[in-house]
């Protein structure tokens, strides 16, 4: 209940076989991959796991195979999706008992509701679960969120609500950060695009996609130790290719994948479920050109 994680919490890719089968073997390497690059965390069933397109089953698997593969060495995030209370409260219970460390919840599903209506959903699944918790807030990109004061009511009555994912530019992310003072800790993603300026801001980490995680790790470790102009490095390399993986969702999971497998020495990892795109020689030399100074992954 006391966890308020910090760090680089990269969210795993979903790989699939030529059957369209959950791939176990490059799923297994990403994770020790990740591990071994540094990461403070893993992250699991997000947009870039292309969770919309697994079945409950699927995201079952992903969770077992997650809390397996790591084995305690960090913590493990799961984000619970689901159009009602009733569907979010039977995940979250499922990543619980499993071994997630903490999960967070996205707004219902096709639904905007008001940023009151959205204080009781969160608060009638989050009674139900006893691990910490968290809330995806990005109203920039979903549509809806909570607005401050009932961030800082939901920390009220929850006392596990210790996260909260953003989505966003960090002038938007920023007052979050200030107005919960620590009591929750403020994680933004967007691929790293601002990395920098958000741990200033005094965001608690960033989850991104797995493809320069351990870029993105290298320059908290060196921004958390004072060492403020190794970090500013790590960014200036880093920013190139973030602008150029977060132009949308789909473009971040079907490039980012393919850019994280040659990284990574992966074969066969490249297939995408949720994303019908086909391979455009120019992204791809694009994507290479901002990543070939990164090397080898965790080099």
């Amino acid at each position: 209940m006391s966890l308020n994680p910090k760090g680089i919490y990269p969210i795993l890719y979903a790989f699939f076989n030529e059957d369209g089968s959950l791939n176990r073997p490059n799923f297994q390497r990403q994770i020790e991959a990740c591990l071994a690059a540094g990461a403070h965390g893993i992250a699991i069933l997000g947009l870039v796991t292309e969770v919309g397109s697994l079945t409950s089953e699927e995201r079952k698997t992903l969770i077992d195979w997650t809390v397996e593969a790591v084995c305690g060495h960090v913590p493990v995030a799961v984000t619970i999706a689901g159009a009602s209370v009733e569907a979010q409260i039977e995940q979250a219970l499922y990543a619980q008992d499993a071994g997630a460390s903490w999960m967070v919840f996205q707004p219902p599903f096709g639904q905007t509701p008001a940023s009151e209506e959205l204080l009781e959903f969160f608060s009638k699944v989050m009674q139900e679960v006893s691990i910490p918790v968290g809330i995806q807030n990005a109203p920039e990109y979903i549509g809806c969120g909570l607005q401050t004061p009932h961030m800082i009511e939901l920390a009220r009555r929850h006392p596990n609500f210790t996260v909260m994912k953003g989505e966003g530019p960090v002038i938007i992310v920023k007052p979050y950060v200030e107005g919960l003072k620590g009591q929750v800790s403020v994680f933004n993603g967007r691929g790293g695009v601002e990395l920098y300026d958000n741990l200033k801001a005094g965001c608690a980490g960033l989850v991104p996609a797995p493809d320069c995680a351990d870029v993105q790790i290298r320059l908290y470790n060196a921004f958390m130790a004072g060492e403020f102009e190794a970090a500013q490095a790590c960014y200036h390399a880093l920013l190139p290719y973030a602008v150029y993986s977060v132009q949308n969702i789909a473009t971040a999971v079907y490039y980012g994948k393919r850019m994280f497998a040659e990284r990574l020495g992966l074969e066969d990892a490249t297939r995408c479920r949720a994303y019908d795109l086909h391979e455009d020689p120019f992204f791809m030399e694009a994507g290479r050109t901002w990543a070939k100074h990164f090397g080898a992954y965790g080099s």
